[in-house]
């Protein structure tokens, strides 16, 4: 979270909380630890009731998001042959990663050692130390990026609704020239309200509408890139990608380094699965159902992804763009076009929730134990609301989440460079979250000895990965350094 991108996973993981506080349930007190009782599982929690199926599902609802709109332009990048292979090597380690990680789920005993309910938990508990707030910070820059990089995305959705229709009123003869900041300013004003709301993440109606709207716009993409092959009569497109000519040679390097990032931020799930596999019911083992999980999502997801990048390229060939719904490739029909933008932003107001509220929570725990005392920081104002709970006001969490998302608006107006943003986050949260942790906690877990074979191969595959991943890095920030010059901030129409 695409960046994990939905709601789902965040809000049954809740869901289980919901139920579980209530119950003063000690297991310390000499139940065995595989104590069969009807309701309650092991760690005194309510019975899981997760399956195959609604782990795989919560997954592909997760990954599938607005990583898919940069993937014809990533494509395009690297040409028919790297593409599509460089997408499945991605989608192989994310795959090998993921099933290390099911492995840490419990600490010890894959059957009966003591449960981790989140990524962070994990780390803490396999691996502790300094490498907890290590995990802690990259997790945390990660999700202000997705903040920055959902407020880019929805501005750009909705100009491309505001230009398509101005287009089509036109008749195609005014190019619609407008400035994306009054939208980014709309969609920090609408984050700040729902801010406000506390466990706005928690609502079990937010996932599901995350899910269906992420559909919604992928399948959009993809039926009009189908569509567009077929008006064309010829598949677009060269075997070695973007060409010589179009970009200079240094162009197309720092690009297709770029486009790894892009990639990246497509697979960027692991966050989410010790979540997901919190809720599967045992036994047998939850690691064997998430094993086979991860790789029914995979499968899914990368068939997916290879569908809307390649479709995507093929209609478009080096043209394409960096937003398959917003770089105007597609005029008509201009109203499905609408409906997918309003798809886009339907769902990246609500996923900007779900990824701040946990960095909120973070941030107002800290602060409360280090100023306990402080009026403005833990005083709860109950203001009455007719017909509902009466609403909690702390004058602190109205401040510091008021900046938070002023700083997100802030810095998206002045960077509104959708694509390297996407690509600076995929690579920046693939190597230390997708790969280097999970395969640490393994290499714990399972106690594999040093320089065995094994552990050889496990450190290969991580230094491998930190090397795509700085490499995309420096490729993103090359594309800001090139937007930048010929950009004038706050200024910006398209």
């Amino acid at each position: 979270m695409q960046m994990g991108e939905n709601a789902a996973s965040k809000n049954y993981h809740n869901n289980h909380h919901l139920h579980s506080h209530h119950q003063v349930f000690d297991v310390s007190v000499d139940v065995p630890p595989q104590n069969s009782s009807k309701c309650f599982d092991d760690d005194g929690r309510l019975k899981r009731t997760g399956t195959l199926w609604t782990a795989s599902s919560h997954i592909i609802t997760a990954v599938i998001g607005s990583g898919v709109l940069s993937l014809a332009w990533a494509i395009a990048q690297l040409g028919w042959i790297a593409g599509p292979a460089v997408m499945f090597l991605f989608s192989l380690v994310t795959y090998y990663t993921s099933s290390l990680l099911t492995d840490c789920y419990r600490t010890g005993d894959p059957d009966t050692g003591k449960r981790n309910y989140t990524y962070m938990d994990a780390v803490q508990s396999i691996l502790g130390g300094v490498k907890v707030n290590l995990c802690g910070l990259v997790q945390y820059i990660g999700l202000f990026g997705i903040a920055i990089g959902y407020t880019i995305a929805s501005s750009i959705s909705m100009m491309a609704i505001k230009r398509s229709n101005c287009f089509h009123q036109s008749g195609g003869q005014n190019p619609c020239h407008i400035s994306s900041n009054p939208y980014m300013i709309m969609f920090g004003i609408t984050e700040i309200l729902l801010s406000q709301i506390p466990d706005f993440d928690q609502l079990w109606w937010l996932s599901i509408v995350a899910a269906v709207m992420s559909f919604t716009y992928s399948t959009i993409g993809l039926g009009l890139g189908i569509g567009k092959v077929a008006a064309n009569g010829t598949f677009k497109g060269s075997l070695t990608g973007i060409s010589i000519g179009t970009v200079t040679e240094t162009e197309k390097i720092w690009r297709s380094f770029q486009a790894l990032g892009a990639i990246a931020f497509a697979y960027s799930y692991s966050v989410i699965l010790i979540e997901i596999q919190d809720t599967i019911k045992s036994p047998p083992a939850e690691s064997k159902t998430m094993k086979k999980a991860a790789k029914i999502s995979i499968v899914v997801t990368t068939t997916f992804y290879m569908l809307c990048g390649c479709m995507g390229y093929a209609a478009f060939g080096d043209q394409a763009p960096g937003n398959l719904l917003t770089g105007f490739g597609f005029y008509n029909p201009y109203w499905l076009i609408d409906i997918a933008n309003v798809a886009i932003v339907i769902h990246l107001i609500g996923a900007y929730q779900v990824f701040c509220q946990p960095l909120f929570a973070f941030i107002e725990k800290w602060a409360n134990q280090k100023w306990p005392e402080n009026y403005f920081i833990t005083k709860e104002f109950k203001i009455p609301v007719p017909g509902f709970r009466p609403y909690k006001l702390n004058l602190f969490r109205l401040v510091w989440r008021t900046i938070f998302v002023l700083l997100t608006t802030v810095i998206s107006m002045l960077l509104p460079f959708f694509n390297d943003v996407v690509g600076i986050l995929g690579a920046l949260g693939f190597w230390p979250l997708t790969v280097y942790f999970p395969v640490e906690m393994y290499i714990v877990q399972k106690k594999i000895p040093k320089w065995s074979t094994r552990w050889i191969c496990l450190q290969m595959l991580s230094m491998a990965c930190l090397v795509i991943s700085l490499v995309a890095v420096a490729g993103s920030i090359a594309g800001v350094v090139l937007d930048l010059k010929v950009y004038k901030p706050f200024k910006t129409s398209y």
